[in-house]
């Protein structure tokens, strides 16, 4: 059984008009593999979420307690990683952040590889936080 999308005023433009551009990045002309997607759409909507994504970490750390502020670097990376790997919360929290900034189209094609686009989805989004932890510790203070 497919369960059909309602037709939306969805404001797609509006919506491709608030991503950065990425210098490496052609632009799309179709979006055929997960790979495309990933370079054409989740990279620039991670970056443009970026700020959100740190936000969202670091109220999940504060709220569940973790002593990430006394860690060393290492082991703050090592935490960050466990937290986007392990927990369903958090994960889902992340995706919907990304996911929420989709087009019609590309939201069309998300729901049809939602399996490998979550993984490569989580995967951008636990080295951005890796490489931003003293910000979200930081934030979590």
């Amino acid at each position: 059984m497919s369960i059909e999308m309602p037709p939306t005023s969805r404001p797609d433009s509006a919506l491709l008009a608030l991503r950065p551009t990425l210098p490496q990045v052609q632009p799309a002309s179709g979006d055929a593999t997960p790979a495309d997607f990933l370079h054409h759409t989740l990279r620039p909507v991670l970056k443009l979420q970026n700020d959100v994504l740190l936000a969202v970490v670091a109220d999940f750390v504060r709220d569940h307690h973790i002593p990430l502020a006394s860690a060393s670097l290492t082991e703050q990376q090592r935490l960050v990683a466990e937290l986007l790997t392990r927990n369903t919360k958090l994960r889902y929290t992340v995706v919907g952040v990304v996911i929420g900034l989709f087009t019609t189209p590309e939201l069309a094609y998300y729901r049809q590889y939602r399996s490998e686009l979550n993984r490569r989805l989580l995967e951008l989004a636990t080295r951005r936080v890796q490489d931003q932890t003293a910000t979200v510790v930081a934030l979590a203070a």
